[in-house]
This record gives C-alpha cells, sequence and structure tokens, in this order.
C-alpha cells in the first residue's frame, strides 16, 4: 500500500469521485490538504476564496448548477462557523456540498485547554448542519470516510457532508489503501399498488394541479408528459423552476398559479415540499386530493397526503402516466384557461415597477442557457414571477433559507463550473455587501460573473415592513453605502451606473460581452419599488 499523509489520502479520494475543483481558505490545520491539492494542481484546481462564507457559497453554486458535490475546505472552529450559513443553504435545497476541515491535534482532543480554533463539540454542531458527518482519526480511515461521504450526499434525498480530521493526522504519513467510490443507495422501487390508488384519484380529478420542487429538477420530461395528458397547470416556486421550460403553456409561476389552486380538487406534489409562501395561509380548497412522490419518507410523515409514493421522481411520475392512462383518466380541458390566467397574472404583475422591467431587460439579453443567482433583495423577489426560467438549473436561490449575502459568492461557484456560460448575479445593496471583498477572487481566477448591485440605500423590504407594519418606526434599516463604480474598479473589476431599465440594456450587454467579472450599480430612490408581496404571499 502507498505511504501517504492524510491530507494526500482525501485528495487521491476526491480524485478517484471526479472532483475537479476545490473552494478554500488554507490555515493551519488544514495546510496538510492545501499542500496535497498543490501536488494535484493538474487534476484539480484550487480557488481560494476571501471569506469562509464565500467558499462555502462557491461550492453550493457549483453543486446547484452542475448536479454534482462542490468541495471546499476551511479551518475548523470560526472557519467552520463562518461558512456554516452556506452549509445551511445548502441542507435547505438538497445540493451535495462537502466540508473539508480541521480539528484539534489528537493529544488535545477532548482536553478543553483552548487549542487554536478548538470547539467544544464540533461535530456535534456540522451534524446540526448537515445531511451526514463525521471525524477521520488516522490517514488510513481518510479514502473510506471521504466516499462514505459522497455516497452520503448522493443517496436518497441529496444534502451536504461534513468531515474533520485531526491536525496532526492531516500531516501524519501512514500506509493507505485507496477505496474506489461507493454507489450511492438505490432509489426505493415504485409501488405499484400506491401508484394505481393515485391513478384513481386522477381520473376522478376535474381541476389538478402538479407542484414540483427540486426533486424533480431532473424529471422534467416526464412531469411535462403528465401535465399535457391532465391539461393542469405545474407551478415551481424556486429550486424546481425550469425542470418545465417556463415558456411552456402550462408551467406557471406561483402569481399565476395562485388563482387556481382556490379550485384545484387535487394536488400532485412531485419532489416537493408542498409548501409555497402565502399559499399555507390559505384555507386548503374544499376536498383537496393530495398524491405526494418523494424519495424522502419522512415528508411523508410531516405531511402525510392521500397517496404517498416513496419513490425517484423520474420512474415514479412515468408509472403515474401508465396507470393513470389504463385507468381512463384524460384532459381536464383547462388548458385555454390555464393560458387565459397566465396572461392576466402578467398584466397585473406588470406593475411591479422598477424590478419587472429591470428584469425583462436581464431575460432579454441573458441567453436562454445562462446562469442568473438572485439574492435577498426587491428585485430578486420579483424574479419569483417576473422572471421566466427556461432550463433547469439555471436559475439559483438559497431556497427557504433565504440567506442574505448569499448571491454573489454563489455566483462565482456557478460559473467557476461553468465558465463558457454568462453568469448574472443580483444583489441589492445590503446583500452585496456581505460578500463584496470577493470581487478579488473573481479578479485572481478569472471569474467572468457580472453583478448586478440595486442600491436602494437599504434593506428594502426590512424599511417597508417597518413603515406600513409599526408606524414608520425605520430603525438599522437605512443604509451608507460606498460608491459600488470606484470600489469595482479599486478591484480591477470594470463598472458602471444606470438609473434605468433602458440604460440598463447596452451596459449588460457589454459586461457579458468582456468575458471578465463586471459590476453594474442600478441607483434607485429608497422605498421606490412596488412591493413584490401580494403575489408571493397571498
Amino acid at each position: 500500500m502507498p505511504q501517504m499523509t492524510g491530507g494526500e489520502a482525501i485528495v487521491a479520494t476526491l480524485q478517484r469521485h471526479g472532483v475537479d475543483t476545490v473552494f478554500g481558505l488554507p490555515g493551519a490545520q488544514t495546510y496538510g490538504i492545501f499542500d496535497a491539492l498543490h501536488g494535484a494542481s493538474n487534476a484539480i484546481r484550487t480557488i481560494g476564496a476571501r471569506h469562509e462564507q464565500g467558499c462555502g457559497y462557491m461550492a453550493f453554486g457549483y453543486a446547484r448548477s452542475t448536479g454534482r458535490p462542490g468541495v471546499f475546505s476551511v479551518v475548523p472552529g470560526p472557519g467552520v462557523l463562518n461558512a456554516s450559513a452556506a452549509m445551511l443553504t445548502a441542507f435547505g435545497c438538497n445540493a451535495p456540498v462537502l466540508c473539508l476541515t480541521g480539528q484539534v491535534p489528537s493529544s488535545f482532543f477532548g482536553a478543553g485547554r483552548g487549542h487554536l480554533h478548538e470547539m467544544r463539540d464540533q461535530l456535534a454542531t456540522l451534524r446540526q448542519l448537515v445531511k451526514w458527518a463525521d471525524r477521520i482519526e488516522h490517514p488510513a480511515a481518510a479514502p473510506g470516510l471521504v466516499a462514505e461521504a459522497f455516497r452520503q450526499m448522493l443517496s436518497g434525498r441529496q444534502g451536504p457532508a461534513a468531515l474533520e480530521m485531526f491536525w496532526d493526522q492531516i500531516t501524519t504519513t501512514a500506509e493507505v489503501d485507496l477505496v474506489d467510490p461507493i454507489a450511492p443507495a438505490a432509489p426505493p422501487p415504485v409501488d405499484e399498488t400506491r401508484v394505481a390508488e393515485a391513478a384513481k384519484l386522477i381520473r376522478a380529478a376535474k381541476a389538478p394541479m402538479i407542484l414540483i420542487g427540486g426533486g424533480a429538477i431532473d424529471a422534467g420530461a416526464e412531469v411535462l408528459e403528465l401535465a399535457n395528458m391532465l391539461e393542469a397547470p405545474v407551478i415551481a416556486l424556486r429550486n424546481g423552476r425550469g425542470a418545465i421550460s417556463e415558456a411552456d403553456e402550462l408551467s406557471l409561476t406561483i402569481a399565476s398559479g395562485h388563482p387556481l389552486w382556490r379550485e384545484t380538487d387535487l394536488l400532485i406534489g412531485i419532489g416537493s415540499r408542498l409548501e409555497i409562501a402565502g399559499w399555507r395561509w390559505d384555507a386548503p380548497p374544499s376536498g383537496l386530493k393530495r398524491i405526494r412522490i418523494d424519495i424522502d419518507p419522512a415528508e411523508a410523515r410531516r405531511a402525510p397526503s392521500d397517496v404517498d409514493i416513496l419513490a425517484d421522481a423520474a420512474p415514479a411520475t412515468r408509472a403515474l402516466i401508465r396507470a393513470a392512462a389504463k385507468a381512463g383518466a384524460g384532459s381536464s380541458g383547462r388548458r385555454e384557461k390555464i393560458l387565459e390566467t397566465k396572461a392576466a397574472t402578467e398584466r397585473k404583475t406588470a406593475g411591479v415597477r422598477p424590478q419587472v422591467d429591470y428584469l425583462k431587460v436581464i431575460r432579454e439579453v441573458l441567453p436562454d442557457d445562462g446562469y442568473f443567482v438572485d439574492d435577498l433583495s426587491q428585485v430578486s423577489f420579483a424574479s419569483w414571477f417576473g422572471f421566466p426560467v427556461y432550463r433547469p438549473r439555471t436559475y439559483i436561490s438559497s431556497g427557504y433559507q433565504g440567506t442574505l449575502g448569499s448571491g454573489f459568492g454563489t455566483a462565482l461557484g456557478v460559473k467557476a463550473a461553468h465558465p463558457d456560460k454568462p453568469v448574472i448575479s443580483v444583489c441589492g445593496d445590503g446583500g452585496f455587501m456581505f460578500a463584496v471583498q470577493e470581487l478579488a477572487t473573481a479578479v485572481q481566477y478569472g471569474l467572468a460573473v457580472t453583478v448586478i448591485v440595486f442600491n436602494n440605500s437599504s434593506y428594502g423590504n426590512v424599511r417597508r415592513d417597518q413603515q406600513t407594519a409599526f408606524d414608520g418606526h425605520v430603525i438599522g434599516a437605512d443604509l451608507t453605502n460606498p460608491d459600488f463604480v470606484r470600489l469595482a474598479e479599486s478591484f480591477g473589476v470594470g463598472a458602471c451606473r444606470v438609473e434605468n431599465p433602458d440604460a440598463l440594456r447596452p451596459a449588460l450587454e457589454a459586461a457579458l460581452a468582456a468575458d471578465a467579472p463586471r459590476l453594474i450599480e442600478v441607483a434607485l430612490e429608497p422605498g421606490s419599488e412596488a412591493s413584490p408581496w401580494p403575489f408571493i404571499r397571498y
């Protein structure tokens, strides 16, 4: 067996799993991992960030946009805690993200002597953030545990994983037996009895609706076939968007889907938590039946449906189509009504200005296969219904975590994974300042992301809520900002400022054509944006 350090064993196993990029910020406990990455630089590219949160979000963007594991490495203790928001976001979005970190030297472990970066129980903390976590205690154990981390991330309902390793063991040399990747657990077989029960509900339904989430992102063809068979609208909130092109007649946003919700008599959930912000506050339509297809049995326990089918989205949906046809299910005859509802809603949402006007320009300039990465901002909220998505994995969101400041780092990870595709990061001024230092990362590694910073000199949503719900008691919401154009230029990033949608178009076209990091500031008056919430939180 070859002699390897713990760090070399980790990196060699990453190579066996096809990892081509690691995002990281090296420190004392992880030097051995980064030294091994240096030795493997012909096979694995290392991108260094300026903050541990940036490392985590870059790995998240890589994973969400590719469906492959994204890997990052940070020091233990403060480094892990700085990256914890990204791990929690990956958990919420079911993204396979692997965190590699250190631990105090083995001789200090559990002694509570205040060693550098020591946490009382780091592994327990990690297990609250990720799907699976473990500790590597010896170089010989590294290959098996890294392989298990990949198996855990990719089995069933996908999610992040974490591994910590004792500081001294990362640089200790020992005999190591490398292992091949372990196949993910096979998805549960489709229960044909449950499918037949679901088909009976479909046959009896007059107004079915299909709700999809991130678990259906690779089942778009099957979902569309079912939708066409039933003439049923398909609604996705965030992570399922693009599974079916929103140019399709039956693909609706949460805004255009809501008017149809009131008359729905059968909800077919596919890879979805069956939770849409706002809709949960509505009383369910009278007599509503539910069918759920999900790979995670916990979802059936959390909110049981009339028929729960435990299976992967694509094969289960194919089985449901066959069974529904056999049961005599047919079209609802609602296509015209769906189209009318879409058109009527689009006319209403056009009044969410200026956000929808800016989004229209972005959509027209960004190719169908380009990437749109949101953050928490007035424009990003409006994008839930005002920005059509045409391809799977091209709309990247922080999901239900709603993580302010996640967008720019995530966009850099998307660009690292797709260097030949345009990537646009849409941020507010408040959220962008969480990650502004990563402009240096973009320049250093040639990550040609165009970031559009909508600057209303405030945390816009907080400001509106305080004005409307708390008698105008605005506190902590108004912001003093730098000159974003000059700030970007100081990093070596080309930048400009625009004040209306017409001016955004040539600026954005030029930015994407430059194939280099670019910043566009959109100047807005505080409080000038129409509220998007009437179309989100009904």
